[in-house]
């Protein structure tokens, strides 16, 4: 996480000004990285946003130290969504050397033919990985992905904004008292699997009936939603602009840092966790200089700069090792098996359901149910109307009960 910072790293900041901004990198075998020196070669690396070390706050500024120690030109852009990244293959708008997709989108692009197998003699620094991660659900021959982190989705809360009774469940997220309040993804994976473990289902819809159960129960909830966002929850939630939101655990870490108003918990019924990792698409241009970024990914001190910057949870045992233990011992990176035995991953759903649910998002987000900035001042405009009515009322049966004399009679 950003602010966890060891000291070690916070250090590199007094070098000299002579020397250049960035520390060297330790690697196990230098010479592995140099045969493509003076060659010009260049990838192209498609990531999440604020998802990997870049030199801030004293952290390793990973793609330039890649770049200096390789000499391949990494041209470094950013998406918001599984879904997103997804279109981008299938329609051919992009050549990508590297992406970074969750589990289930990974499974999805296997069983599509849209990743390259890669060749582990390339991975020498595969071998710190968890063995625990090895022949994932997503990825059950272990051919065409390596981990990267893993996490949980959690809920976030501000502490001065949302009642402490009220927290726990999912349903909080459906809590009327918190009209306007309320963040939601924007993508239909996370938010279809909270309705449905809500009303207690699995995570990964097994049948349509589920699917229009949660469909129904999302529209319900609409109208008390400020927004459906993904990094814009950064500046909501630590900006105090909104009071509750599902999101990584990683990131509520990232968050929490930030504004010391913010808490977060994992909701009693169950959450998902997730595997995100790194994958060669089939329009790679540069394989092997691809699977060198992979490798160097999983070099132990460029794998814990990554996950002390980002604030998720690490599959790489060598990085654990020389990470902070105020890192490790996180219960929120790294929950106790009472919580993760509650958890589900998701699933690569058929060609039908995949279909269903799509369907279902964009019927979820035409539909009429909406919060609207105006309607919390009309409502509070009804509410004083109601209340105006209501004292008018009882002023006069109080009127009434004391006659047209004006004498007041007391029941009894």
């Amino acid at each position: 996480m950003k602010k966890w910072l060891s000291l070690l790293l916070a250090a590199a900041l007094t070098v000299s000004l002579s020397v250049p901004a960035f520390a060297a990198v330790e690697v196990e075998d230098p010479s592995y990285y140099t045969r493509f020196q003076g060659q010009g070669k260049s990838i192209n690396v498609h990531n999440w946003g604020e998802y990997i070390a870049d030199g801030s706050d004293g952290f390793i500024n990973v793609i330039q130290e890649f770049e200096q120690l390789t000499g391949i030109k990494v041209n470094y852009t950013t998406f918001s969504t599984n879904e997103e990244v997804y279109a981008r293959l299938r329609n051919g708008s992009a050549s990508y050397d590297i992406l970074i997709p969750s589990d289930y989108m990974i499974a999805r692009m296997i069983r599509e033919g849209m990743l390259e197998k890669l060749d582990f003699a390339n991975l020498p620094s595969y071998k710190n990985i968890d063995e625990s991660f090895h022949n994932p659900t997503f990825d059950p021959t272990n051919e065409y992905s390596v981990p990267y982190t893993w996490g949980t989705v959690v809920v976030i809360y501000n502490q001065t904004m949302v009642d402490e009774e009220d927290l726990g469940s999912w349903d909080l997220l459906w809590n009327q008292k918190y009209l306007g309040e309320i963040l939601m993804f924007a993508n239909p994976r996370d938010d279809f699997g909270i309705a449905l473990k809500r009303l207690g289902y699995p995570m990964n819809p097994e049948n349509k009936q589920q699917l229009s159960e949660a469909l129904e129960s999302l529209k319900e909830q609409k109208m008390l939603v400020q927004a459906y966002v993904m990094d814009e929850i950064f500046d909501k939630m630590i900006g105090g602009e909104a009071a509750i939101a599902p999101y990584y655990a990683g990131d509520a870490l990232t968050m929490m840092a930030d504004n010391e108003d913010l808490g977060c918990f994992v909701p009693e019924e169950g959450t998902n966790r997730f595997v995100d990792a790194v994958v060669i698409p089939t329009c790679s241009r540069e394989k092997e200089c691809a699977e060198m970024f992979i490798n160097f990914l999983l070099e132990p001190e460029v794998a814990a700069s990554n996950i002390e910057y980002i604030g998720y949870s690490s599959p790489n045992t060598a990085a654990l090792a020389i990470l902070p233990e105020e890192v490790t011992s996180n219960p929120v990176a790294y929950p106790p098996e009472e919580v993760i035995a509650k958890t589900e991953f998701w699933m690569d759903l058929s060609t039908e359901m995949n279909l269903a649910v799509d369907q279902a998002w964009t019927e979820l987000l035409s539909s009429d149910e909406q919060y609207s900035r105006w309607l919390i001042p009309m409502m509070m405009l009804a509410a004083i109307a109601a209340s105006i009515g209501i004292n008018l009322s009882r002023a006069y049966r109080r009127r009434r009960d004391r006659g047209f004399s004006g004498n007041y009679k007391r029941n009894t």
